[in-house]
């Protein structure tokens, strides 16, 4: 569509190279415009209210803001120019999006005065944001050059003004004879004599409505019978008020009746004459603007829909939660509730099946959801996999439960599209609204209860109440804290012995090394802290400090004689996914002296599952060191036996559960003894972990597994106090 105003323009490739070239514009441009682009942004969304404020004190750029909305609308599509003025690229999107605001602009009148002027205060204000804290002289020769810029732009839109007027002239000319207003390509005519009540109307003009010229109607009531009940009484109203000298012409946008009953929108465009014969006449244009009507609905409905599901967006959502609020404080009013839905685990979707996959399921789920509304409901994608439901009007609050309970029954039932089949589940938050609460409020209770819901095994919903809140401060504090803990020295660690069963009364042949925290004199639980470590990644940093640590801890015991003791410690799969982790870990080796040999690396089922090619190769590469690699927890997880022979494993140790239900479970003990039979043939050592009762040692040594450890042989304790262990 805009390609013949491109080659009008000469916006081809070589077109636009000329004009780059000529204002020097290189990829280094675009890399400062990127550079600064935070700072420029702020400055540019500061400029904008001004800006409006500023255009409002005019009357023509009054006139053409008027409209429920139309500035606030205006406001984010400017800040969105300037968001994309700083990424500092000039393609081809960039030069039609350009061109396409600039027809708009002339549909809607605004005059290049304006548009250039608000450039000149857009660099102006850009100026004084920039060049924050100059010398007097400098804001003095600053202020020189905002004065140049206003004159050059005053200069610029005379000199525009003058070409434009110079082509209107030159069009005028050159199609006067032709009458090109009564056959124009797109308008139609149309004359009012206003004595006679005689109206003439171009073909173009009726065959808008699909009528041809003469079934129009000859008088101005033919006219108006046609137009849209709920314009008539505006349409009048600008035809009086230019007629009574209030306007200096009519410019008005409404609604006509097509042959086939539908509304046709358009703009009329008129002007009140004398003729020659002394009676008043009306005359003007008549454009079709259906296609730009449509187009401000479609932006309209985007600005307050989400693109993907056609679901209402969060900012749509915040105006129906201050409509709803304002409900529940009239008397009277019943009760509503905030339902914050979350998909469990949709990431694996997207990461396995790719995000095209992902869009279908979260359309299906949307689907599913809506299906869960009563009439009056609102459902809003928040964000990602997150859905908000409104609900109003719940006659108690309990009814939102039943709803929750609804939605997740939805779900559960699989999501099939092509030749897939999914079931997804969603952990659903459940809040209530309140009256006098703020909006900001009533969602953080929500998302705390969804957070609960999450916590306490997701696919579930959890309803919201205070101890929730305090809940969260804590948690908030304690990750707080412990990504400092590092810093303030506030980590120890702790070491739970191993030993050989066969002689469980001799020193520990082996130490696992366990992290311990202990902040302001207490001590905080692992299951607490070292998710928080793993999440935000400070789990690496915080590894490296464990191994660098131990090492230089068992190399001491060593060297006093505790002969080859080995050491084991816990590793994360964040640390095994760092591209040095190998190389770190050998110059730990190096610098304490500690043998490869005797250091014992711990890894979970999940790592192995995952098939990272990284961790693989890290694995091989610490085994051909000579460290051995220890499989924790085996037989809680997932692992393929498979793996057994395809990693580079040294140990294998029995989770504590199996040892626990040997007694009472027969089939679980058959587990045990079969997991240390395949190791044993594997050639893989295994240590029974959890050990507790003596009954326990002797059943282990029956079924060949001589190492062990537990609160029965040892519980895990600081450096000095196993020493009175190694060296009794």
């Amino acid at each position: 569509m805009l390609k013949p105003v491109f080659d009008k323009l000469g916006l081809d490739a070589e077109g636009l190279q000329q004009r780059l070239h000529f204002l020097d514009w290189t990829a280094a441009d675009g890399d400062r415009l990127r550079r600064v682009g935070p700072f420029g942004r702020r400055l540019s969304n500061d400029f904008v209210d001004a800006l409006y404020q500023r255009l409002g004190q005019y009357p023509e750029t009054r006139a053409i803001l008027r409209g429920d909305g139309l500035v606030e609308r205006l406001k984010r599509s400017q800040q969105g120019y300037y968001d994309r003025l700083f990424s500092g690229t000039l393609d081809q999107s960039y030069l039609e999006e350009r061109v396409r605001i600039g027809h708009i602009h002339e549909q809607v009148g605004v005059e290049l005065k304006w548009y250039l002027g608000a450039y000149r205060l857009y660099l102006s204000q850009l100026l004084k944001g920039w060049f924050d804290g100059l010398s007097v002289e400098q804001q003095s020769r600053l202020t020189d050059f905002d004065s140049l810029l206003k004159i050059v732009f005053f200069d610029m839109s005379l000199a525009a003004d003058a070409y434009i007027d110079a082509e209107h002239r030159a069009l005028e000319a050159s199609e006067a004879r032709y009458a090109h207003a009564l056959r124009g390509a797109n308008d139609g005519i149309w004359d009012w004599d206003l004595q006679q009540d005689q109206l003439y109307v171009s073909a173009r003009w009726a065959s808008m409505l699909g009528l041809a010229q003469d079934q129009v109607g000859a008088r101005s009531m033919h006219w108006f019978e046609r137009v849209h009940p709920d314009d008539q009484a505006d349409l009048q109203a600008a035809i009086e008020q230019h007629l009574q000298g209030r306007s200096p012409w009519i410019r008005h946008e409404y609604r006509l009746r097509r042959s086939d009953g539908s509304y046709l929108w358009v703009l009329t465009r008129g002007v009140v004459e004398v003729d020659l014969s002394g009676r008043r006449r009306l005359a003007g244009s008549q454009t079709d603007i259906s296609e730009r009507q449509r187009f401000q609905r479609e932006l309209e409905h985007a600005a307050r829909h989400d693109p993907l599901t056609g679901l209402i967006n969060r900012h749509q959502l915040n105006i129906q939660l201050q409509r709803t609020a304002s409900q529940l404080s009239r008397p009277g009013a019943r009760h509503a509730a905030l339902l914050f839905i979350d998909l469990d685990r949709f990431k694996l979707i997207n990461d396995s099946l790719g995000h095209a996959a992902g869009d279908r399921v979260l359309l299906l789920v949307a689907e599913r959801l809506r299906s869960c509304l009563r009439p009056g409901d609102q459902l809003a994608r928040f964000g990602g996999d997150e859905f908000v439901m409104l609900l109003d009007d719940l006659a108690c609050a309990e009814d939102a439960e039943t709803v929750a309970t609804r939605a997740l029954a939805a779900l559960r039932e699989p999501l099939c599209f092509g030749e897939r089949c999914l079931v997804v589940s969603a952990s659903i938050g459940v809040a209530p609204l309140l009256p006098g609460q703020g909006l900001e409020d009533a969602l953080q209770a929500a998302d705390l209860a969804l957070y609960s819901a999450k916590e306490s095994g997701k696919a579930r919903f959890e309803r919201f109440d205070q101890s929730m809140q305090q809940r969260a401060r804590q948690r908030l504090k304690l990750e707080s804290n412990v990504l400092q803990a590092l810093q303030r020295d506030e980590f120890t660690l702790h070491y739970q012995p191993i030993f050989d069963l066969n002689a469980p009364n001799q020193p520990p042949v082996a130490v696992e090394v366990l992290l311990r925290w202990s902040h302001d004199g207490e001590s905080v639980s692992p299951a607490a802290f070292i998710p928080v470590l793993e999440e935000s990644g400070e789990i690496v940093s915080v590894g490296y400090w464990v191994l660098e640590q131990a090492c230089r801890q068992a190399q001491r015991w060593q060297q006093e004689g505790a002969g080859p003791l080995r050491c084991s410690v816990n590793l994360s799969g964040r640390q095994l996914q760092e591209a040095d982790f190998v190389q770190r870990l050998r110059e730990f080796l190096q610098v304490t002296g500690y043998a490869p040999d005797s250091l014992v690396l711990e890894i979970t089922e999940s790592l192995l599952i995952d098939h990272d090619p990284r961790v693989l190769a890290s694995l091989r590469e610490l085994a051909d060191m000579g460290v051995r690699i220890a499989l924790d927890d085996f037989g809680t997880g997932y692992c393929s036996l498979g793996y057994l022979n395809r990693f580079p494993l040294h140990i294998i140790k029995l989770d504590r559960s199996f040892l626990h239900e040997t007694h009472e479970n027969p089939r679980q003990f058959t587990i045990c003894r079969a997991i240390i039979a395949l190791s044993r043939s594997l050639g893989l050592a295994v240590v029974a972990e959890g050990i507790e009762h003596l009954s326990q040692v002797d059943l282990m040594l029956q079924e060949g597994c001589t190492l062990g450890q537990g609160f029965k042989l040892g519980f895990p304790m600081c450096a000095d106090d196993l020493r009175g262990l190694l060296f009794p």
